[in-house]
């Protein structure tokens, strides 16, 4: 009988197995016939083309060592295990396999102790994140003056914030917050030099830029002051958050235009262990410089508590004046206080961070990727420019053409019909301009000369027919409009494609003068100017203007949808003839029957009150 290992189908350890065992506990190399490695001591190794044994040592050790070395595993191949390699008797079947010998223990980053570590692997940063690496705090702690503005303006914005919250109105208190802010944001602007530059040849640098946007944010803030409307009071007010955060970044690219206006969040969330440190260095007493402030307001508001609430409960004349002069300080309006006062102190410490340190936003530029071909740019924008100029050619055939409906004849529409659709499809055909010319000048070839002639006359053909798909989707619109009614979101329609024309035609001045650096200002500039000229204009107030126009001359209204417009509406409104004017003002008027508080003072509102008053709507029978 043979002692060859491999005869028995089974896998055996070799020299390569035991590689890793300490040169110490090695076994000594002998030259005679070792016994099967298989097998246990007294037990007779296996016969040649034999069935591996299904019980003793290996079946009750379930395949595990035996003196060091592999037995066999009954039952398939346990972890680590690998076939007798070349096949031969009993491979493939059950108890074919055979556990390796243990080896050395494994301490999870080698093949035994002392092996060295391997080196982790290193992700590369974003941009993202190695902008906020690189944005730092400010050096020293806010300053006294920029605490107690932030304290104040936390008292202005609860005083003036809660009453209107409470009445869900809003008025002249969040233009009052806003200035307040506003204050706030400029002194720490020009603590860290950045409101005036050093003086130069003489002549000191203002940032025009920042002022600029403020008064732009401060305009839409106010309009919540002079309009009724939700919707336009909403966007108003939403828009001046990124106004507001660009004015105190700064920067003149995309890249920082766009991020500035996101900046402020992320300024509230860096702001908190600053402005703690600057708030302990000012209130802990004994040592803060306010404290003596704090000491006595607390000294005095301790002592007109008590004795005023003796007075009012004394005299009743006392307690009324003191009940109009003192706010509801239940468990729920003392919270919403509160509240409203930690949020207001957390935009103005977020806005004094931000003026102090703005972002390095120029980390986040991307790098200029490299020039398309000639013929592989000018190719697609050449096919674009004769695809808008058959459009606009076809318009001004249907425009001037004597029989305007016999032309139309083969597509069964009348001009009528014809002129009113498509203006959504038109805009959005504006919108994807804009996106295409971003992408055009990106990837421009610019290094000739002839190149750069390329660009501008291919671009601004572009540019030049765009407007008049601007022109011809604004009179489709204003077609459907005079037809079926002016409403909220046709007008938001129209305006927002009178902007975007206006965005082309900046975009086409910037690529005549090849001079860029004003256009991400003048784009983010020409918006908030825009909202706020749609505001001047009274959205509601034109809308029921030209229904009760088109009621004059056509006889047809729809007195419902009037109703759910604001009081911005009254005036235009009140034209009307009974019962269509009743009808159209009562939902409004019981709306205003509750007057506002102070805080929530509207001059919209107050000139329908006013309309009402010299004429009450009286009761809506039917239209």
């Amino acid at each position: 009988m043979t002692n060859d290992p491999e005869s028995h189908g089974f896998w055996t350890p070799s020299t390569e197995d035991v590689r890793d065992e300490p040169p110490e506990q090695a076994a000594p190399k002998d030259q005679s016939t070792p016994p099967h490695p298989t097998t246990a001591p007294g037990v007779e190794p296996p016969r040649e083309g034999a069935t591996p044994p299904q019980g003793g040592v290996a079946q009750e050790q379930g395949g595990a060592a035996v003196h060091g070395v592999g037995v066999p595993h009954v039952g398939g191949p346990p972890v680590g295990a690998a076939p007798y390699p070349g096949g031969g008797p009993g491979y493939g079947a059950p108890g074919g396999w055979v556990r390796p010998a243990p080896g050395p223990p494994d301490w999870g980053y080698g093949r035994g102790p002392g092996a060295p570590r391997p080196p982790l692997p290193v992700r590369e940063q974003t941009a993202l994140e190695r902008m906020f690496l690189a944005w730092k705090e400010p050096e020293r702690p806010p300053s006294g003056r920029l605490v107690l503005g932030a304290v104040i303006a936390a008292v202005v914005g609860s005083v003036a914030v809660v009453p209107a919250l409470r009445a869900e109105r809003f008025g002249v208190g969040l233009l009052l917050t806003a200035i307040t802010l506003a204050c706030v944001a400029g002194v720490s602007l020009r603590e860290a030099g950045r409101l005036v530059q050093p003086k130069r040849s003489g002549f000191a640098r203002v940032n025009r830029t920042g002022l600029a946007f403020g008064l732009l944010a401060l305009l839409l803030v106010s309009v919540a002051a002079v309009r009724d409307a939700e919707w336009v009071v909403g966007l108003a007010v939403v828009l001046a958050v990124p106004i507001a955060s660009y004015a105190l970044a700064g920067g003149r690219t995309w890249v920082e235009v766009i991020g500035g206006g996101l900046a402020l969040p992320p300024a509230g969330i860096r702001m908190a262990s600053w402005s703690a440190r600057g708030l302990q260095g000012l209130i802990v007493p004994g040592r803060g410089r306010a404290w003596p402030v704090i000491r006595t307001a607390l000294i005095a508001g301790a002592l007109l508590s008590v004795f005023g609430g003796l007075f009012a409960m004394a005299d009743a004349a006392f307690g009324d004046l003191a009940a109009g002069l003192v706010p509801d300080l239940s468990i729920g309006s003392v919270l919403l206080y509160v509240v409203v006062g930690a949020a207001t102190a957390a935009v103005a410490f977020a806005a004094v961070t931000l003026a102090q340190t703005p972002p390095p936003l120029k980390a986040l530029a991307p790098q200029r990727p490299a020039p398309a071909g000639r013929w592989a740019w000018a190719v697609p924008i050449a096919m674009l420019d004769l695809l808008f100029l058959a459009f606009c050619t076809v318009q001004a055939r249907v425009f001037l053409a004597s029989d305007r409906d016999r032309v139309l004849r083969a597509t069964g529409l009348t001009y009528a019909e014809y002129a009113r659709e498509g203006f959504f499809q038109l805009v959005i055909v504006t919108v994807l301009v804009l996106a295409v010319l971003a992408f055009a000048v990106r990837y421009a070839p610019t290094a000739a000369r002839g190149d750069r002639a390329t660009v501008r006359v291919l671009l601004g053909t572009l540019c030049a027919l765009t407007l008049v798909v601007v022109a011809v989707a604004l009179r489709r619109l204003y077609l459907y409009e005079e037809t079926f009614g002016w409403t909220r979101l046709r007008l938001w329609v129209h305006a927002f494609e009178l902007w975007l024309g206006l965005v082309i035609v900046l975009v086409a001045a910037a690529g005549a003068r090849w001079r860029a650096a004003w256009l991400p200002r003048a784009v983010a500039g020409s918006g908030a100017a825009a909202f706020i000229a749609l505001a001047v204009l009274n959205p509601d107030g034109f809308i029921a203007e030209r229904n009760v126009t088109r009621f004059e001359e056509t006889g047809k209204i729809d007195g419902w949808y009037l109703g759910e417009l604001s009081a911005d509406a009254v005036p235009a409104l009140d034209r009307l003839p009974e019962p269509q004017r009743s009808c159209a003002l009562q939902p409004i008027q019981n709306r205003l029957r509750e007057e506002d508080p102070a805080a929530a003072a509207n001059l919209a509102r107050q000139r329908a009150r006013e309309i009402l008053e010299r004429r009450p709507a009286g009761t809506c029978s039917s239209w």
